[in-house]
Formats: structure tokens, C-alpha cells, sequence
């Protein structure tokens, strides 16, 4: 290779030999030439892959070249792929060092601004984000000189595109810059929050959020609020439902008199929004704002409002109204709870839209604690019961998925009679999903029945799903069964489970007494290594005859996984090589496919 002197050369020229780089250089010059090749390569895979090491690039050029070349190359040769652009995005703010530390960290922002300008709003939301990590650590001067100069020209950009980018860049200056810099930033943010274009004011909107936690109290007073109040009357529903989580932050920030005063009027007015949108952010945030607004204001103007979304004539608003029911009824009292709530959860449990009676059968258990146990025996445990009926599955699952809240308040042997149908029923659902989803509630169900109780109702389901056409679900009913050990103990299992999963090594089914070996293997793990010497390798060991290669190859290694359980005893410590070395070298003289597998491993 030719030497070049550092000022004839140029990015698009091979990479600098040892002489013009760092004194500590990559080992391997040719991998960095083909990474600045794959720079310009017309393959997008090459380009990603270069992009995600150009701190590789960077560091054979040294930061004064990085800064002067490799930068300007990157400004000029901008990607057109959206992917591409992401990457180099989410890169540049790492490359901070590369040009030479905070002091020339501003050389990386023009490339930024650029990308902050493309049309993909996911490659603008990153530019914006590695921007907003390179302001935290710009001094104040170059904040001043490099970094509010961009946000002047991605305010006043052509495209809505550069301004929409522009409104998550001033909470991380404004705090920092003088009472001027701050007046300016004021007008231009408020420029932006009445463009023409609705996807800058939602922008804006957005921005306001992190805005208000910036600003000083006057600020708030003077410039926060009238923007909200003229946001949350935007004539675009996609405008006005951003606001529901700046009015959150607003109230924060004011007194009750205030709150009362300056908010609260818009809180009736996005409760009631004619869009159900709208209505839908009021209802998921209720909670939250309900809080931040505080118990005195709550007490005389949430309620209401509250009823009348659990009645909302849209399902998705009353879905996110029912998740907030416990939430908002830690924060009144009983009687409103009685006399206003309840009657609106009555309703939900009937509801037309399934998803919204299933986000009040996830919720509902909530309740109990809160009213105490008469009247969850009164008022709830009629609706649990006639939830476990519901004909959407997903219904009657959260239900059980919150037996535990359900079970402190009232004890589970009041709901086991409804609760066992319901349990059976979704067992035997044609959806293996909801099948799966019944499993993973056996073991809390298990800790709320008791062994006995779960033996006489549930052991013999459990059973049956060892023997499922799903193998998914075969897999979960094994390790079910080691989850279930865990729960009533090594010895319970010895007596109760493992003769059972015994019958099934001479069913005619293959694939049930494979599942014979993974269920005695998982469960291993939670037996005694003289429960595994006793009860467990006499069978692996003798299923090693069985005339299936993939069985004599899964006995194998199940005999792997038994030998570091047998090893925690001494006792047992011994049967690995008179039993199971003996076992596994007979193995690898099969004639089948075993052996070579084996022997491969």
C-alpha cells in the first residue's frame, strides 16, 4: 500500500496505513478497509455491519481524522435506508470519545439534525434521543453556539418533519439556559405548539410534558397552562388525548386552589370528549390524575365522571375504565364504593364487549381487600362465580390468576365448587393456548386446595395432560408436576405422582413414554438423591430396552441430567458407575442412530 500524507488523504481512499494511525491501531488493517468499503457497499446487511462498528472505524482514523473525515463522510453520504439510518442514529451518540471527548462532542449534531429531518419517525425519535444524550454533556458555551442554533433551525424547518423532531429537544436546554435564552425557547416552542401541522402540535403536546417539569412556577402560570388549555381544545382528537398526561403533570405542580381553579374545568371537559379516544386516555390515566389532583377535589368531581365511563357507550373505554377500579377505590370511601361502583362492576360482568369483561375479571379481586370480607362475600363472590361462567376464556383464566387476592379475603373453599367446572372446562379448551394458560395456575391452586384436596379433584387432569397431542403442552405438564413437588414436598410426590407417571413406560403411544422420561427427569430436580436412586433410575435405566431409538437416545440423556443429582449424596454417588456408565456405553454400541449421536456428543 502507498503511504499518503494526512492531507491528501481522503475517506474514500483505502484506509491510512500504521504510520498515520493511533499509536495502538487494530491488529487487523484489512478488516478496518473492509469495513469502510461496506460503508458504501450497495448491500444494506454490509452497511449495517459497518455502521454498528464504526467506533472500530473511529479508532483506526484517531479522533482528529474521525472529526475532520469520517463525520463530513457520513454528513455527505447519507443512507436512504431507513434501517440504515436507525443504526448510525443510535451509534453516534457513542462515538463521543472518538471525536475527541465533551469538547468536540458538537461535531456530531449536523448529522444528527440531518437524520432528526427524515420522514421515518422511528429514525427521528432515536436522532432525537442521541441528541439529547450529547446535550447533557456539552459545556455551556457550546450548548449556547451549537446545540440552540438547531433547535432554531429544526423549529423553523420547511418540512414538518424537522419540527416535529424539534419539540423533544428543549426540556434538556431550557433548565440550563438564562432567563433570555429561556424567553426565546418559550416563543418557539409556542410557535410549534400552533403549526398548521397536527403531527407537530401532537408532538408538541408530547413534549409538554417533560417541558412543565423544567419550568419555574411563573413559567408554569404564564406559559405551561395557556398552551394546555389551547392543546386540549385542539380540533384533533389524536391532539387533545396527549394533553390527558400534561394535565397529570400540571397538577403536580399546582396547589388544590389552583388545580381547582386552572384544571379542573379541563379534566370535565376531556372526561366528557365527544371522541372516544380521547375518553379512552381520561379513563386509562384515571388513577394517576385522580392522585395528582388529590383526595378533596376528588371526593365532589371524580366520581361521576368514573360511573360514566364503566358505562361509557364505547367497549375500549369502559376496558380501561374497569382496570382502574381498585385503583380508584383505594382512594374513596366504602360507601361510594357500595353505592356507586358496584353497581357499574355488576353491569361489566355482563358486558357485551369480552375484553372488557375480561379487564374487570382481572381486576375485580382488587376489590376484596378494600371492602373487607362481608361484603366481598356479599357483593363479589356472586359475580367471581358467575365470572368462572363467562364464555370467553380469557375471562374465566384471570379470574383464577387471581385467586390468591381472592383467597385472603374470603378463603378458597368458598369458591371451589364453582372454581373446579371452570378449571375442567378450560383444561379441555380446543385452544392449546388456554390449555397451557390452565397449567400455569395449577401449582397456585395447588397451595390454596392442599394435598388432599388436590389429589381427589385435580391430580388425575394433571395426569392427563401428560398424554395431550400438543407437545407444548406435555412439556408444561412435566415441568408442572416438578412445580408441584416443590409445593407439597419430595415425599408427596413419591407417593402420589411418580406411580402414576410409572404407568405410562408401557403405553403402546411412543411419545407417552417419552414424556415418561422428561416428566421423571424434570421432576428429579425437586426429589432427594435416594428418591432418584429408588424411585427414579431403575425405570430410566430400564426404558434404555425400549425398542425406539429416539426413546433409548432421550434415556441417554436424561441419564446426563440424573448424574450431577446423584453426585449431592455419597450413597448414591456410587450407582453412577455401576448403574449409569455401564447403561450409557451400552448405548453407544447401538445399532441405531443413538450411537452416533452419542458418541458425536
Amino acid at each position: 500500500m502507498t503511504t499518503k500524507s494526512s492531507s491528501d488523504m481522503d475517506i474514500d481512499s483505502n484506509v491510512p496505513t500504521t504510520e498515520f494511525m493511533d499509536e495502538d491501531p487494530p491488529n487487523d488493517i484489512n478488516a478496518i478497509v473492509t469495513l469502510i468499503d461496506d460503508l458504501k457497499n450497495e448491500d444494506v446487511t454490509f452497511r449495517l455491519n459497518s455502521i454498528k462498528k464504526l467506533d472500530v472505524i473511529a479508532n483506526a482514523f484517531g479522533v482528529e481524522r474521525t472529526r475532520n473525515e469520517l463525520v463530513p463522510f457520513l454528513q455527505d453520504s447519507l443512507d436512504e435506508e431507513d434501517e440504515v439510518l436507525l443504526a448510525l442514529a443510535e451509534k453516534l451518540q457513542s462515538l463521543v470519545d472518538a471525536v475527541g471527548g465533551r469538547e468536540y462532542a458538537y461535531y456530531l449534531l449536523p448529522l444528527l439534525e440531518n437524520i432528526a429531518a427524515v420522514e421515518e419517525v422511528t429514525v427521528r425519535d432515536e436522532a432525537v434521543s442521541s441528541l439529547c444524550s450529547i446535550a447533557t454533556i456539552l459545556s455551556q458555551p457550546h450548548l449556547e453556539q451549537y446545540f440552540l442554533p438547531l433547535i432554531r433551525r429544526l423549529s423553523n424547518g420547511e418540512w414538518f418533519t424537522s419540527r416535529t423532531s424539534a419539540t423533544g429537544l428543549f426540556a434538556i436546554v431550557y433548565e440550563k439556559s438564562d432567563i433570555s435564552l429561556q424567553n426565546e425557547l418559550k416563543g418557539l416552542f409556542a410557535t410549534l405548539a400552533e403549526d398548521d401541522s397536527p403531527m407537530v402540535r401532537r408532538a408538541a403536546s408530547k413534549a409538554l410534558v417533560n417541558l412543565v417539569g423544567q419550568m419555574s412556577d411563573e413559567d408554569i402560570f404564564s406559559t405551561a397552562i395557556p398552551l394546555f388549555q389551547k392543546l386540549s381544545q385542539d380540533d384533533q382528537d389524536s391532539v387533545r388525548l396527549l394533553t390527558v398526561e400534561v394535565l397529570v403533570a400540571l397538577a403536580k405542580r399546582l396547589d388544590e386552589e389552583k388545580r381547582r381553579e386552572l384544571l379542573l374545568p379541563a379534566f370535565t371537559a376531556l372526561s366528557n370528549d365527544k371522541a372516544w379516544r380521547v375518553r379512552y386516555m381520561v379513563a386509562s390515566k384515571y388513577v394517576e390524575l385522580a392522585e395528582a389532583f388529590g383526595q378533596d377535589i376528588i371526593q365532589g368531581n371524580f366520581t361521576e365522571a368514573f360511573v360514566n365511563m364503566l358505562k361509557d357507550m364505547e367497549g375500549e373505554v369502559r376496558t380501561a375504565a374497569a382496570s382502574q377500579i381498585p385503583g380508584y377505590a383505594k382512594l374513596v370511601d366504602n360507601t361510594v364504593i357500595l353505592s356507586d361502583l358496584l353497581p357499574c362492576v355488576k353491569l361489566l360482568v355482563t358486558d357485551e364487549n369480552q375484553h372488557a369483561r375480561a379487564a374487570l375479571a382481572k381486576n375485580i379481586s382488587g376489590l376484596a381487600p378494600i371492602i373487607g370480607q362481608d361484603a366481598t362475600m356479599q357483593y363479589l363472590l356472586p359475580l367471581f362465580l358467575q365470572q368462572l361462567t363467562d364464555e370467553f376464556p380469557d375471562v374465566r383464566l384471570n379470574v383464577i390468576s387471581n385467586l390468591e387476592t381472592i383467597n385472603k379475603a374470603i378463603g378458597i373453599e368458598r369458591v371451589s365448587q364453582a372454581l373446579l367446572p371452570a378449571i375442567v372446562e378450560l383444561s379441555e379448551d380446543k385452544q392449546w393456548r388456554i390449555r397451557l394458560a390452565i397449567i400455569e395456575y395449577i401449582p397456585l391452586l395447588a397451595k390454596q386446595f392442599g394435598p388432599r384436596f388436590f389429589e381427589e379433584k385435580l391430580l388425575e387432569l394433571c395426569m392427563s395432560w401428560l398424554r395431550d397431542l400438543v407437545f407444548s403442552i406435555r412439556e408444561a405438564a412435566t415441568t408442572n408436576l416438578m412445580k408441584l413437588t416443590e409445593v407439597f414436598g419430595a415425599e408427596w410426590a413419591k407417593n402420589a405422582i411418580i406411580p402414576e407417571v410409572m404407568k405410562m413406560t408401557t403405553d403402546e403411544n411412543y411419545l407417552h413414554r417419552m414424556t415418561t422420561i422428561f416428566a421423571l427427569t424434570i421432576m428429579a430436580k425437586a426429589l432427594t438423591p435416594m428418591m432418584i436412586k429408588d424411585s427414579v433410575l431403575p425405570t430410566i435405566i430400564d426404558m434404555s430396552k425400549d425398542p425406539i431409538p429416539n426413546i433409548r437416545f432421550n434415556v441417554a440423556k436424561s441419564l446426563e441430567a440424573l448424574i450431577p443429582l446423584l453426585k449431592k449424596d455419597p450413597n448414591t454417588a456410587e450407582l453412577i458407575s455401576s448403574s449409569v456408565k455401564p447403561t450409557l456405553e451400552k448405548l453407544c454400541t447401538d445399532q441405531d442412530i443413538v450411537s452416533l449421536i452419542l458418541q458425536l456428543a
